[in-house]
């Protein structure tokens, strides 16, 4: 009876995280605790070679059998005791919608690459205009080249198109009605002013797409609705709920991780992996090294490189060559391993690489082979190849002036003391794990926190929020070992670059 007037009583939030297999949902209450969390998974679909496509209703009733779940779990159903819900969004994705908000297609996803004659027709028509306008490269997962190939190939879909939507932004429409489009998705678009966080005329009259396409701009934590009726019944939330309208994932993210004032680094190791960095001017050139982002912080942006295959590659050595073995079973004798796996480089280029090195066709390898190497040799060496990459960009970061000192590790790269203690030794600064991570959720569930009114700023939510477990400081013996193994792995791709256009052949 005790804990049914304590629920009763309690105020919450939630998150959304709509992620490339699952939506992730979390209740989470104003001490910053998540009270109940629950998911639901859907298919992605591969049509041909290098398509990546889903069907975007799959993502609202995933949406809404998770809220549903969560709402069941905690108790809470027809009660109003949620006071907002936000979300967190796989980025770039493309749906395009009729003008009664019907999708014309499945969309097209961050990870599809079907669109590299689109962007080198990007490159061509804007030139340097591009990097000064939307501040990134033109890459095969940006939404822009997703809109030029379909205009090429399906030109009758996109002549009915009233409107295109990322993916979080089409689950936020369907369950308020409400159309909108916040600054740190849109700014993976290609076709956003990111310092002047308006969208570029100049980009869509170049391409002749009409502004009508594009949907209003909001901030993050702005409210952009209430729940309908129908979806209110179908999740068992009032209908009176808030809906904020959240941020792109890898925004939450930083946003669950506490990168929201100047000096705030983030290394997020999952599949792939992203070094993240709080930024404040506008105007900071990275000349296309890094990506470089508006924040769901209000005015605020982000520098940020990217690893392709990080946690991937450590994945796929398991698979490969212990699949036996689990991933603690496997990590379980890496710290008895002397830094530099006894001569053994692995440069984690397995699908290809982004930051520094925007190269598709690169390759991985192990280098300094021979037969004293065991299993936790290779295991180290591959440990060591993802955060060497991800090295690279903490030296970018450090290029523009700032000074990392501090870094929040997050996923998989945090499960690991030894992954830890080797981060900072390779990255020279201390690594802090969090007593408590959700990620993207996370962040979800703070803008709505934000935006509902519990606190002042979201810095103010965060020192609610989130809370230090444990400090990582750099071994001086270690990091000088490593600049010296560092030196030799940033030698690997431009030796190997010409050898593996040669081998692609064999592939």
């Amino acid at each position: 009876m005790q804990k049914e007037i304590q629920q009763k009583r309690e105020r919450y939030v939630i998150g959304v995280d709509l992620g490339t297999s699952a939506v992730k949902t979390v209740l989470v209450n104003r001490k910053g605790q998540v009270a109940y969390e629950a998911s639901q998974s859907y298919p992605l679909y591969q049509p041909k070679a290098g398509y990546s496509e889903q069907h975007p209703e799959d993502w609202v009733s995933g949406t809404l059998a998770s809220l549903k779940q969560l709402v069941e779990k905690a108790g809470i159903g027809g009660a109003d005791a949620v006071d907002g819900i936000s979300f967190s969004g796989q980025m770039h994705g493309l749906v395009l919608t009729d003008k009664e908000g019907q999708v014309l297609r499945p969309a097209i996803l961050w990870n599809d690459t079907r669109t590299t004659a689109q962007c080198r027709r990007i490159e061509e028509q804007l030139g340097p205009e591009l990097l000064r306008i939307a501040r990134n490269r033109s890459l095969e997962g940006f939404t822009l080249p997703k809109l030029l190939w379909v205009l090429e190939h399906e030109p009758d879909v996109l002549a009915r198109a009233a409107h295109f939507m990322l993916p979080k932004d089409y689950v936020r429409y369907r369950l308020t009605g409400q159309l909108a489009m916040e600054y740190s998705d849109a700014a993976g678009t290609l076709l956003l002013d990111v310092a002047q966080k308006q969208w570029s005329q100049e980009i869509a009259a170049a391409f002749e797409l009409p502004l009508s396409l594009f949907p209003p701009l909001v901030e993050s934590f702005d409210q952009t609705g209430t729940l309908l009726p129908e979806i209110a019944e179908q999740s068992g939330l009032s209908p009176g709920t808030k809906v904020y309208a959240g941020g792109a994932d890898n925004a939450c993210g930083a946003i669950g991780a506490g990168i929201l004032s100047e000096g705030r680094t983030m290394c997020s190791i999952g599949t792939s992996g992203v070094v993240l960095s709080y930024e404040e001017r506008k105007d900071i050139d990275v000349q296309g090294r890094a990506h470089f982002f508006n924040h769901s912080e209000q005015d605020a942006y982000y520098i940020m490189g990217v690893t392709l295959a990080a946690g991937y590659s450590l994945t796929w050595f398991k698979e490969t060559f212990t699949p036996g073995l689990s991933f603690d079973a496997l990590l379980e004798d890496v710290g008895s391993v002397e830094p530099g796996s006894r001569g053994l480089l692995f440069t984690p280029y397995i699908v290809g690489e982004r930051t520094p090195h925007p190269d598709a066709n690169i390759r991985g390898s192990f280098i300094g082979m021979d037969a004293g190497h065991g299993l936790a040799h290779f295991t180290r060496a591959v440990l060591e190849g993802i955060t060497f990459s991800l090295k690279e960009s903490i030296d970018i970061l450090r290029g523009t002036g700032k000074t990392v000192k501090e870094v929040i590790s997050i996923g998989g790269g945090a499960r690991s003391e030894a992954w830890l203690q080797m981060q900072a030794d390779i990255f020279n600064a201390d690594i802090i794990k969090l007593e408590s991570e959700q990620g993207p959720a996370l962040g979800a569930a703070m803008l709505a926190a934000y935006g509902s009114g519990w606190f002042a700023s979201l810095q103010a939510c965060a020192e609610v929020f989130l809370r230090e477990a444990a400090r990582y400081s750099p071994n001086p013996e270690h990091v000088a070992r490593y600049e010296g193994l560092y030196g030799l792995y940033r030698e690997v791709y431009p030796h190997t670059r010409e050898l593996n256009e040669h081998l692609a052949k064999y592939r």
